[in-house]
Order: C-alpha cells, then structure tokens, then sequence
C-alpha cells in the first residue's frame, strides 16, 4: 500500500555546519572538477581487505609496513578492541612480488594464503590474477601459475587450490606441486567450464561457477554450452588495423546457453551430471552444497516466474524438489541461501506476501514459515547465528531510505533492532555472528567504521574519516535534504534528494538538473554517503543549478507492487513520474521552470533521453550516457525479465523506445556512449542517431574510443564530465 502525503514534505533538514554555507561562505574553497577527478581530493578512506581471524580477538587488512626504510605492500593484523597493530602478517618487496596486493584469502587454518596480484577485468565482475601461495611458516611464495588465472580458492582442508584457466577447471596440489585439470572441452566462445558465461555474470551476479564440497571431496560446477548463442562483435580502434572482439551474447528473444551442472569427484577423477530436468531453456541461477552428499540447484523457468529449489543427492545420484516459488510477474533471486542442521532446514527469502521476508522451510515436514513480516523488504543478510537461532538482516522498517541491522528469532519471529542509526549501514559478519564490522552514514555524515557485538554494542572504532571532514569544512558546499513528490498518477509518493546552491535564496530563480537510474529495483534515494556522484553534483550546485533525484515507480525499497508495477511496459511508468516532478519542480517560485534539465547514465541514459523526447514542454536539455534505446538490444535474462521476450510483448518493446520518438526532439540533447561497451552496446547510441537523423533532428553526441559502460581510464572522467558540464552550462 501506498503512504500518500502532500507536497512538499520534509524527511529532515540534513544539514551539518559542513554543508552549511553559514558565516565565512565566502572565504571558503570553490570545488574543482581536478579535485574530483584528478586529484581525488575527497577520497573517503575505507578499510580494504578486513579479514577477521578465527579467535576474532584480531583482524587483518592491506596495508603498508616498513622494510629497509621503505613503504612496501602489506597485510597486516590489528587487535580488535584497541585496533593497536599487533603484527604483520606478510611484507613484500618488488623481488617477492611484481605489484600490489589487490586481495586475499587464508586457507582454513590460516597457515596459507592466497596473494591476487595485477588484476586484468575481463567483463564487469570476472578478474583475472596472478596468483600467489604464501606459507606463514616457511615463508615461501609460490606461484599457482604462470598466467593468470581466475577464481583460485583453497579447499576446505587447505590442502589443494581449484582454479580456472582458459574455460577450464584445474586442481593445484600443494604439498606435490602438481596440477590436474578436470575438465577437458573448454574452449572461448564454445564451452565454459568452472566461469559464467556474460549474461550469467552481468544479471545473475556471481562469476566463480564452482563450489568445493564442504569435507573437500568434490567439486560441483557449471558448464555452459555457448554453441548456440549468437556472437557481437566490436571493433577496437588501437592498432595499425582495427580488430574485432567477438563474443557471445544473448539478446532479448534470442537463443542462450546450454547450462549443466556436474560434480567432479577427487578421489575418483570422474565426474557425473546432476538432473536438473529435461527442459535446456531454462536457468540455473545458483547452486550451494547443503551439506556433504547434498547439493541445492536453483532451477528458473526462461519465463522467470518459476524457481524450483531442488536437492541432488550424490549418492543416489537423482533430485528431488523441495519447494516452489512462483509469482505473478517474476522472481528475483537473492541471496543467501542459509542450511540449518546439516541441511534439513533452509532459510531462503520470498516476495510471497508483496514484501521480500525471510522464510524457513523444514525439508522433513515441507512446512514453510515466515520469519519476518511487514510493509518493509528484506535487504541485506549478514547471517544466521546457529546459537541464539537468529537471523540478521538489514532492512528500512522505518523509512524505506534508510537501513538498520535487525535480528529476528527463527523460533517466534522476536525482532529486535541491533543497530540504532538515523541513516544506513552495510554490515559485514564475523564468522561465530558475534561481532560485526558497520560501515555507516547518512545523507551529510561521512562513512564511519565500527566494530559492534551481536546486541550493538559499539567494541572499537576502526576508521571515522575525520581527515576528510576536516578537509570539507574548508569548502563550499550545498545544503542536501531529502524530500517527496507526487507520481503522475497524482497520489503515489515519491522519494527525493534536492542538493541546492550554497548561496541558495528563496527569493532567486534557479536551473533545475535532475538525475534518476530509475532501474527495476534500484535505489538512488537513500540515507547514505556518497549519494550517486556526490561531488560532482555539488560542483553543480555551487555552479547555480538545484540538483534533485527521484525515485520513481519500478524502484526499489518500498515492497513488490510500487517496484513491479513496471512489468512489461520498462520506460513508460518511470518516465511519466520524472516529467510529474519536473512539472512539480516548475511551480517552486525559487525555480526557473524554463530551465530544467536531466541526465542519467546507462538505465539513466535510457530514462533522460526518453523523458527529453516524451516531455519536451518541460524539459530543455537532457544529457544521455551509454542508454539503452531499444529493448531488443539488450540482454534476454534482464529484459525478459521485466519485458517478457520481443515475440509476446512487440508493444512493450516498441512503444517505450527512444528510436520510435526521434521526431518528438525539441529539446538539447548529448549523446555519449563508449565503443567497447561490452554491457549497452554501442549500437544502442548508433541507432538513435540515425533515427534522430532521419527525422531531422539536431543534437550533439561524443564516442569514447574503445571505452567500455563505465567510461574510464586516465584523463577520461575528467574529459567526460568536463564536457558535460560545459554542454549543461552552455544549454540550461
């Protein structure tokens, strides 16, 4: 159910004296695009590569430390109640290592680790490393291979090292030194063994396509079979003669992978196939061991509305579904799967009642029980604590823009509310659920670090950006508050930030640059810091534009039916709700209503091109990055999804496209795209062009030559929104 309310409504005067322009405004520092993206002048320290040990008396995370007088990269460990450093736990020099230490692993007695070193990003989350074993005692550094290679992992005795390389699974024998590979087809653009294929990494969201067993005595893992899906090219520009990438990619209607899951048994050698039916176009979308002879497959129908969870035992070498989740419109997978009792009770998360909650199923019985209730979506789970049998989530129970750490009984569904922050928190668990690392914030407060008990109890602080603060104060910022608005439907409330000028005057007039993601799903209105593009939106604001960002319907945080209620119809809702506030923002007598703009970025570009074209009486200028224009350009498993294929829904897909309103354009647009965007293809910017072309349209549009969908490296941020800027400043 909606919460309406009138418009304007305050959430809160966020403001800190950091952001107020106050006395002496004028003698404080003026925001530069080189402090952004160049000099990393507000950088927000984190605490990279937190690792606690097994005693949790300490904790380990990259660092420096000195050798010889010299700062080299390190991992070291700190006690958790005082965060004294109590050691180190390996210093390298350039002769042990060529680079930094970007992450690591202990194996399960914590005499090893894994050292990842020089990552290569093949798509959005697959990195390949050089990989390096380190033995605490004898100090030794071996290589696991002479390439680089992807998700190496220790098995759970610490005694071997499964990787992949080249489409391939391989086992490293630590105390022989010798490598076994065990599977034998893997070949690029054909079969991937142990690695997703893109789709499955760009909307499932997990790369490792293999889990060891937990006694380490097998392997279960994917296999895609790519024959069938069809290849996209791009062209790379950098050389003598430009060369083609080819890779596969499913598109919206089209054909996918054949996706099998096998189990290879150590001890044996062999590997077997685990049933997961007949049907070869459907998903699996995870798998998890529940306990040692038992594997968990998540089977979804191509429909998404189906998602079996079945169990394969390998002894008995067949499956037998557990439960079934099924919904009107489509079911997102979430994680994690939690097992309970070796396995005879799952915790697993549901929209069911039109909220994301917490479920329990006992397989013996097959009774199913929800574990928490309300008008609030289930976010985050940290964990399950087996001894207190409480699960920890986070959640906005208080206001969808914000988030706390809960824990909730299995037993009698008692909540309580571990952490008490008038803002958000991203929990990390420690391995007994007892301790905590919160990294929390608001809209105006700086990401602060803590250690907490399982009853919130604050243990240390461990990082509280107070440098950052200190520097800020010396600079010009813009007040930030949250706010709401009204949807087109003229009842539905809406979430909203409005960062304005520092020198704001309710008595002045002011440009207006909106910016929305606007994704199914997605939340950029939220009480956390950075908001999306944070400083850069306050240059813009000390540059004379009121900067606001909408969470339209489709958007996540407030229960199934506002963010579903874009199914089959991606672009038209969303877009309706941006022009109803743009329209809303026109009537404030301190805004310029000829002078409002829009910009976004991938869904967003999506969003700010259609919202220009649909809404060209209200809006004046709209700046496009890397958007998709027609649907049937994208990927199947997302589009499909929310859109259902091209074949049953040609109206969704056409009546929402860009390319179908070129003739609608009245407004300024620039058009941005990278050449290599492996994710929203460049094809997607070339044929809004052409439609806007061939309607005798006029705009601008910049290419990034060989840039993928995020549009970086070197000067190129810089660049990028130097332009932006200077078009915003030039056309609102």
């Amino acid at each position: 159910m909606n919460r309406i309310f009138p418009i304007p409504v305050f959430l809160g005067m966020m403001c800190l004296c950091l952001f107020q322009a106050g006395t002496g405004y004028s003698q404080k520092k003026k925001i530069t695009l080189e402090d952004i993206f160049l000099k990393n002048t507000f950088a927000i320290k984190q605490v990279p590569g937190f690792t606690p040990l097994h005693d949790e008396r300490f904790y380990t995370a990259i660092s420096t430390d000195k050798v010889a007088g010299q700062n080299v990269a390190a991992i070291v460990q700190y006690e958790v109640q005082t965060r004294n450093k109590a050691g180190t736990i390996l210093s390298l020099d350039e002769s042990q290592a060529d680079g930094d230490i970007q992450d690591y692993v202990f194996s399960e007695d914590e005499s090893k680790l894994l050292l990842f070193f020089n990552g290569e990003n093949i798509y959005r989350r697959s990195i390949l490393y050089n990989v390096m074993l380190y033995d605490r005692d004898s100090k030794k550094m071996t290589p696991i291979s002479e390439d680089k290679i992807l998700h190496a992992t220790f098995s759970p005795k610490g005694d071997k090292i499964a990787y992949v390389y080249k489409n391939n699974i391989y086992i490293y024998d630590i105390a022989s030194g010798q490598r076994q590979q065990i599977t034998q087809d893997g070949r690029w653009n054909y079969v991937i063994n142990g690695n997703c294929d893109w789709v499955y990494e760009e909307e499932f969201g997990f790369t490792q396509a293999y889990q060891w067993s937990p006694d380490g005595k097998r392997i279960a893992y994917y296999r895609f079979d790519e024959s069938r899906v069809r290849e996209y090219a791009m062209t790379r520009f950098n050389g003598l003669y430009p060369e083609q990438y080819v890779y596969k990619y499913p598109k919206a209607g089209e054909d996918n992978s054949v996706v099998s899951i096998h189990i290879y048994e150590v001890g044996t050698r062999r590997s077997h196939t685990v049933d997961v039916g007949t049907e070869t176009d459907q998903y699996i979308p995870r798998i998890q061991w529940a306990n040692e002879d038992e594997l968990c497959v998540l089977r979804l129908n191509r429909l998404q509305n189906k998602l079996d969870y079945l169990f394969y035992n390998v002894h008995k070498n067949s499956s037998q579904p557990a439960l079934t989740d099924d919904n009107e419109y489509y079911v997102d997978i979430l994680d994690p799967l939690v097992f309970i009792r070796d396995g005879a009770k799952m915790l697993f998360q549901s929209e069911r009642d039109g909220y994301n909650h917490l479920y329990l199923l006992d397989r013996i019985s097959g009774k199913v029980k929800q574990i928490t209730k309300g008008e609030y979506d289930v976010d985050q789970v940290p964990g399950y604590d087996p001894e207190r049998e409480e699960v920890y989530f986070t959640a906005g129970i208080d206001q969808p823009v914000q988030r706390n750490l809960y824990a909730v009984s299995t037993r009698d569904g008692r909540l309580r509310k571990v952490t008490k922050v008038n803002g958000w928190v991203k929990v990390s668990a420690f391995p007994s659920m007892k301790k905590f690392l919160v990294n929390s914030s608001n809209m105006t407060e700086l990401p602060v670090f803590t250690l907490i008990d399982n009853n919130g109890k604050v243990l240390s602080h461990i990082e509280s950006n107070e440098e950052l603060k200190d520097k800020m104060a010396s600079y010009q910022w813009g007040r930030i508050e949250s706010r709401q608005f009204l949807a087109d439907d003229g009842s539905t409330s809406l979430n909203a930030w409005v960062i304005y000028p520092p020198d704001f005057k309710e008595t002045g007039k002011y440009p207006v640059l909106m910016y929305q993601y606007s994704g199914p799903g997605s939340q950029e209105v939220k009480d956390v810091f950075p908001l999306g593009n944070y400083w850069w939106h306050q240059y813009m604001a000390q540059e004379g534009y009121i900067v606001v960002c909408v969470d339209g319907r489709g958007t996540g945080g407030r229960g199934q039916e506002f963010r579903k209620s874009t199914y089959l119809q991606l672009g038209n809702l969303e877009s309706a709700d941006q022009i109803a506030v743009a329209r809303q923002l026109g009537r404030l007598s301190y805004v310029d209503a000829s002078r409002i703009g829009i910009w976004g970025w991938s869904y967003g570009g999506f969003m700010s091109a259609t919202c220009l074209l649909k809404g060209h009486d209200i809006f004046k200028t709209a700046v496009s990055v890397a958007p998709v224009t027609n649907w049937r350009f994208y990927d199947n498993i997302y589009t499909e999804r929310f859109m259902r294929t091209p074949q049953e829904n040609p109206e969704g897909y056409d009546d929402n496209s860009p390319l179908n309103m070129a003739s609608l354009l009245e407004g300024n647009l620039l058009l941005i795209h990278g050449t290599a965007d492996d994710n929203v293809h460049f094809q997607n910017s070339v044929m809004l062009t052409d439609a806007l072309i061939r309607a005798g349209k006029q705009f601008e549009s910049i290419y990034y030559p060989d840039k993928d969908h995020g549009i970086y490296g070197g000067n190129t941020r810089y660049q990028l929104f130097t332009r932006i800027t200077d078009y915003i400043k030039e056309h609102l």
